[in-house]
């Protein structure tokens, strides 16, 4: 239904990811919506793997066409982001600039040691901390790095916050939503709904995109994560546009189409709440399935709430896309030292 033929892609995963149900966690809930996951989680064996790989596939040929040396990216202390340029950087054998910014007002004494940034250092990035608070634009802190790069006679190649506003950004999880068409006709049914967590925005943005195509665009609900909705939901916008625009889709979308629910972003960003934490555990505990505190367990909240207050229709088929992110909890292991 999207035609991505025209753009390089850089192998970086495995292939498909796989759709498993979640039966018991369906089950539990009422047993009137059926419940699977994609498992973005699982998609590769660069350092666990994650949904920026999917992105990455698309932006890497264009950083080894400008003979970059570097790649220079930006997150949180825990971003899962960061870890996994560190991981491409390291399979292609390129240097690795990280600006890791001071997101997340938690207090855990190994919260800068452990994780995701652990990762990212014994992959050999260079890993430069400041001290500045969550914001999912442009950071000056990355700018100073790529032109430091520069100075010191590099050739960066400049990847912003989540690959997300980047003009390749959304191609990855466009190519996602023709991968669930295809596991679809294997499947013989379609989603009726499809659950994503949103805070940069290209992965919302891309599915929006690829479902677009059959009329699926506000069937993608968002869970809200970043705590700055109207910000978050002007970004996905714009890069569904510009992404929509690269493939030729038809028509043009609209506000409307970006479905972004802003109940579950509480207290902050990467700060759970103790509804998350619960939904951490229920899904743990049904499904063997772990999800983090700063994204998944977010979404997996909004999943199980929707579900519980009926917003998906008695028989409905929901995917919940799991974009990875664990490694961020053992950040917050003082949260779940009894579970």
């Amino acid at each position: 239904m999207i035609d991505l033929s025209p753009f390089e892609r850089y192998p970086l995963t495995f292939g498909p990811t796989p759709i498993e149900p979640l039966a018991r966690l369906s089950q539990h809930l009422g047993g009137e919506v059926e419940l699977f996951a994609k498992r973005e989680d699982c998609n590769s064996g660069l350092a666990f793997g994650g949904n920026k790989l999917r992105k990455l596939e698309y932006i890497i040929p264009d950083a080894l066409a400008e003979g970059a040396d570097t790649l220079v990216t930006i997150g949180g202390v825990q971003s899962n982001h960061t870890r996994q340029v560190a991981a491409v950087a390291a399979k292609l054998g390129m240097k690795c600039h990280l600006v890791q910014e001071s997101w997340v007002p938690f207090p855990d004494a190994v919260y800068d040691r452990v994780g995701n940034i652990l990762m990212s250092r014994v992959m050999g990035a260079e890993v430069e901390l400041v001290d500045a608070g969550f914001d999912i634009g442009i950071r000056e802190s990355w700018e100073r790095a790529l032109e430091a790069v520069r100075a010191r006679g590099g050739r960066p190649y400049a990847i912003p916050a989540g690959a997300s506003v980047h003009k390749y950004g959304g191609l990855g999880f466009a190519a996602f939503a023709e991968e669930v068409r295809a596991q679809e006709a294997e499947l013989g049914f379609s989603f009726d709904y499809i659950v994503v967590c949103t805070v940069t925005g290209s992965t919302h943005a891309g599915m929006l995109t690829g479902f677009a195509a059959d009329g699926r665009a506000r069937r993608v609900i968002g869970i809200d994560a970043s705590g700055t909705p109207a910000q978050t939901k002007a970004q996905v916008l714009s890069i569904a546009r510009d992404t929509a625009a690269l493939v030729k889709l038809p028509g043009e979308l609209t506000e409307d189409d970006v479905v972004l629910l802003e109940d579950y972003a509480y207290p902050a960003y990467g700060v759970p709440s103790e509804e998350t934490n619960e939904a951490i555990r229920l899904c743990a505990r049904l499904e063997g399935m772990m999800t983090d505190p700063v994204y998944e367990g977010k979404s997996m909240q909004g999943l199980i709430d929707l579900v519980g207050r009926g917003y998906f229709p008695a028989g409905s088929r929901v995917l919940y896309a799991h974009l990875g992110g664990v490694p961020a909890i053992n950040a917050y292991s003082y949260l779940y030292r009894n579970g």
